[in-house]
Parts: C-alpha cells; structure tokens; sequence
C-alpha cells in the first residue's frame, strides 16, 4: 500500500513539473507571427517587420514610395502586379554585426533573394551591384540544378555545405544570416549552407575571377542595408527579426 502510493506521489509530481515548464513555455511564446518573446526582447532582438506595414523599408534607390510590396495576411509580399512600381526593398537602417533570422516563401518555380551589406546610391544602379546574396528558390526552378544557385546558397560563388532543399511551395522556410567582423554564415531550415571571410584575400580573388568584377563596390564593404528581392513569382517574408552583436 505504502509503495502504491509513493508511486502516485511521484507521478503527481512528474506532472506538476511537466505542467510548470509548459506553462514557463507557454508565457515566453509570441502570441503569433512577427512577434517577440519576452527573452528575445531581454536579448536585444528587434523586428524588422511589424506585420502590417513597410515601416523600415523603402525601395531602393527610390524611397518611400507605394510599389509592389504589400502586407497581406501579416506577411510582406511582392506581388506580380505590372502596374504597381517594382523594385528592391532595402532597410532603412544598415548594419555591420548581427544575427538576421526570417521565413520566406516562394511558388514551385520562384526566384528571389536577401542582399546583405547593400551600398544604397545613385552610382550603384541594383543592389546586386554591391550586396552578396543569400539565394531563395523554389524547388521547381531550373537553376535548382546549378550546385552554386540552390537555396541558401551564397549565390553563384560557391554550393552548399550541406545538402538541403526549400520546403514545397505553400510552406514556410526559416532562413538565418549571421555576420561578424566581416565573417558570414547562411543557415536554411537549420542547416549550414554557406561561410565565407569578406575581408579575405580569397574572397577578393573569388569576386575578381566572378561575374560581379565589374561592379566596383560589390563584396568591399561589410556593412550596409539589408536587401529583398523582387525577382518572379511572388516572394513573401515573415518573422524578420534582428540581434546587433
């Protein structure tokens, strides 16, 4: 009898615990998209995008104008619009040191990216002119058969360093950019896809021997504004968030 109910005081106890540390849980979880928990905001972490405006963002080289990026359901999305002006969104703000964090998503057969360290100015006509890219695409794309142009990569210089492909079109990705001191890495969905050291000299002999030689200030500077893509087939953004370190 006595070790009958020593065995349910231990399972009263194992549930009381369960219990604390999913309410614990539960209290430090956003209450949906484009949310900070109550740690992420002790860290330092900031939200590039609220969810339901382009605050923080102009298109680059044109300002603060209405395009075709729009807020639709608490995502940021590019839309295929014709009519709408078109062009690249860029941050307000530049950065140097931080931990960038976002989910995307594309149609089967979409191509978009993020630029990072963008040199925003009228002698810079794209912001691929000046910004590495971290690649997004569908699984559908043709140049999914190009190793250096897959998802996650650091578009054209070099394949993933490990293998992985973006989730069917309709689902959510979760891609991370980290840059510190001029060293960057590219995670997607978890998973290490690319590094590289801008301030190297493999990386000037990578860019000299590249399609990006002639633009004179592609890859030199390891700061700048962060970049998205209007490219094809409707790109969409969620969950932007940023650490400086």
């Amino acid at each position: 009898m006595n070790k009958r109910l020593s065995i349910q005081r231990c399972c009263r106890i194992s549930l009381y615990l369960v219990t604390a540390v999913l309410l614990i849980s539960c209290k430090d979880a956003p209450e949906g998209n484009n949310q900070l928990t109550s740690t992420e905001k002790e860290q330092g972490w900031k939200l590039l995008f609220d969810g339901k405006t382009t605050k923080g963002w102009h298109l680059y080289n044109k300002g603060e104008v209405p395009s075709a990026w729009l807020v639709k359901d608490g995502a940021l999305h590019c839309t295929d619009d014709a009519e709408l002006e078109h062009g690249d969104l860029v941050s307000n703000e530049a950065y140097e040191n931080y931990d960038l964090r976002f989910d995307w998503q594309l149609k089967a057969d979409g191509n978009s990216g993020v630029f990072i360290n963008v040199q925003e100015s009228p002698e810079n006509p794209t912001t691929w002119s000046t910004g590495p890219e971290y690649q997004l695409l569908g699984n559908e794309h043709p140049d999914m058969a190009k190793p250096t142009k897959r998802p996650g990569c650091l578009y054209s210089f070099m394949p993933q360093i490990n293998e992985v492909a973006a989730k069917p079109a309709g689902e959510w990705n979760q891609a991370r950019i980290v840059q510190e001191n001029g060293k960057i890495t590219f995670y997607l969905n978890d998973k290490l896809t690319a590094k590289e050291d801008l301030k190297s000299p493999q990386w000037k002999a990578s860019v000299d021997s590249s399609n990006f030689k002639s633009f004179p200030a592609f890859g030199k500077i390891s700061s700048g504004r962060i970049a998205l893509q209007d490219w094809t087939k409707g790109v969409a953004f969620r969950n932007i968030r940023i650490l400086n370190l």
